[in-house]
């Protein structure tokens, strides 16, 4: 699962309280007065994110604090105080815990489409459902991929208006997809809320839909089973085999019906059983969770849900995949179901998403190309003053367990993307190494480590973000966007109204639907206000 948190893979926050400090830190530990130990309980280990539910008086979360070259957090103004530079040569991978950031990958997308269609509906996002890096992850990249698996490792930066301040970002790719001839079988349990704020439009019925063009794309040695879910939770079609059952997948799912209350939990833990049940040695295994997340009755946390399921989640490989639907969402708890699941999420509103995400994505991506796999970026602090990685906040990994296999990373398969970007703010005049991104996996079949790195010069950044190219400006669109919904305090935010007009421009340049639904998406938001 991308980020656990045990003692083992405590928040960066937390864990930075516990690193080994200099001498001269230790000593004026010592002697600092009590509000220099409330910063130091604060301060990141090197991500430059803060704690989840921190809120201004305006209903916004506060901006995450900035981490100096110095392990000190700023309140993002261009201070001129850098902090202590105390790095190993910059030819080094980790050259301090201080100027690390580390993180496990994640390829939901779940927030961003929720926020459009939250936008669509004539209404503002709730800011907690905001999470940039599911932003950022909605668009195609154009990053090399390799032959086999692993990933490949892409850094690239431009500057911004901001004085010294950069955007970089950070590009893993898996190799293509398989035709669905090459892939292994699946083994597909579809656990389907069936209660009754299904019945609105665009829930269960797009559901229905969607499973039903979904099974006649798959194989024939492909098996699928269905457990539904209202008040209790029932197996409605055992693990069975496509070759000659295609009808009887369509009949079980004709038949489903709208009931009545919401036992989310009883359906989890009936679905990882079912599939325990029709468990295939050598094929893809996974729970296809598929729900508004509107849990009312039974067991409603998303940790105890998945506490009774974890031997079929961790001795079987059994991924979760969660499909949430409807106006009214539960995004936390179907977004910590799928980390803790070892899978992601993704948010169909429509036949489009509905198609793009069941009949497209689905079956031709449901083998792994790497476990465990986790991500950390060393900034060198002869050129970096400050940075600060854009969300995955809740996907933060303490920076001493970045090889340590025994901690959760995140599971990617064949023909993902995965984006990171940071603001970094240079030292003026800096020139030479930025930063080293390294990426570190495990071998899905044989659980052998791996890892790849890739590097940034500081003259190798764009001058600007307009002469970056195309991909990169629809990364930093996406970016600001959420940050703009969520805080509007990154370096460099331009407003809703140069980003429209930005991104309008990218989705005539590219012809890309989903950058011109970017655009619309933020013509919707700009009218709010």
């Amino acid at each position: 699962m991308k980020t656990h948190q045990t003692d083992r893979t405590r928040p960066r926050q937390e864990y930075a309280r516990h690193r080994p400090r200099r001498l001269r830190a230790t000593l004026l530990a010592l002697t600092a007065a009590s509000g220099l130990l409330l910063t130091a309980c604060g301060a990141g280990g090197g991500s430059g994110s803060n704690s989840s539910d921190a809120s201004n008086r305006t209903g916004f979360p506060a901006p995450a604090p900035i981490v100096t070259s110095g392990g000190e957090q700023s309140d993002g103004q261009n201070s001129e105080q850098d902090g202590e530079q105390t790095g190993t040569p910059a030819d080094k991978i980790a050259p301090s815990p201080d100027y690390l950031s580390t993180f496990a990958l994640d390829v939901d997308t779940a927030s961003y489409g929720y926020a459009r269609r939250v936008l669509a509906d004539g209404q503002r996002p709730d800011p907690s459902t905001i999470r940039p890096e599911e932003f950022v992850n909605s668009f195609r990249q154009d990053y090399d991929r390799p032959d086999g698996n692993g990933f490949t490792v892409t850094v690239d930066g431009a500057r911004t208006d901001r004085s010294d301040w950069s955007l970089v970002r950070v590009g893993l790719a898996t190799r293509t997809a398989d035709s669905t001839d090459e892939r292994p079988p699946a083994a597909l349990t579809f656990v389907i809320d069936v209660s009754g704020s299904m019945s609105e439009t665009g829930r269960l019925d797009l559901a229905k839909k969607s499973l039903d063009e979904m099974t006649d794309r798959l194989r024939d040695d492909d098996s699928v089973a269905l457990v539904t879910f209202s008040d209790e939770a029932e197996t409605v079609l055992p693990m069975t085999r496509l070759d000659d059952h295609r009808g009887q997948v369509h009949g079980a799912i004709d038949e489903l019906e709208t009931q009545s209350s919401t036992n989310l939990g009883a359906g989890v833990e009936t679905g990882y059983a079912t599939a325990d049940e029709g468990l295939r040695k050598g094929a893809t295994n996974r729970v296809v969770l598929i729900s508004d997340g509107l849990a009312n009755t039974g067991d409603t946390s998303a940790d105890s849900i998945l506490e009774r399921i974890t031997d079929e989640r961790r001795d079987h490989g059994i991924t979760l995949f969660g499909v949430g639907v409807g106006s009214d969402y539960g995004d936390a708890l179907m977004e910590k179901l799928a980390d803790k699941g070892d899978g992601h999420t993704a948010y169909v509103s429509d036949d489009a998403d509905a198609r793009k995400v069941f009949v497209d994505q689905l079956p031709q991506n449901i083998d792994l190309t790497a476990r465990d796999a986790k991500a950390q970026v060393a900034f060198d602090p002869e050129t970096v003053a400050q940075f600060r990685l854009i969300g995955y906040e809740d996907r933060e990994v303490a920076d001493d367990d970045f090889r340590d296999d025994d901690v959760d990373g995140g599971e990617i398969g064949p023909g993902h993307t995965v984006t990171a970007l940071y603001a970094v703010r240079t030292r003026p005049g800096a020139d030479g190494h930025l930063a080293t991104a390294s990426v570190r996996w495990l071998d899905p079949n044989t659980r052998a480590p791996h890892e790849e790195s890739g590097q940034l010069e500081t003259d190798a950044l764009h001058d600007s973000l307009s002469s970056a190219p195309n991909t990169f400006q629809v990364t930093a669109v996406a970016a600001y966007f959420a940050d703009t919904l969520r805080s509007g305090e990154l370096p460099g935010n331009p407003g809703l109204t140069e980003l429209a007009t930005r991104a309008h421009a990218l989705a005539k340049k590219t012809e890309d639907k989903d950058v011109r639904q970017l655009a619309e998406a933020i013509d919707e938001a700009s009218r709010m206000d």
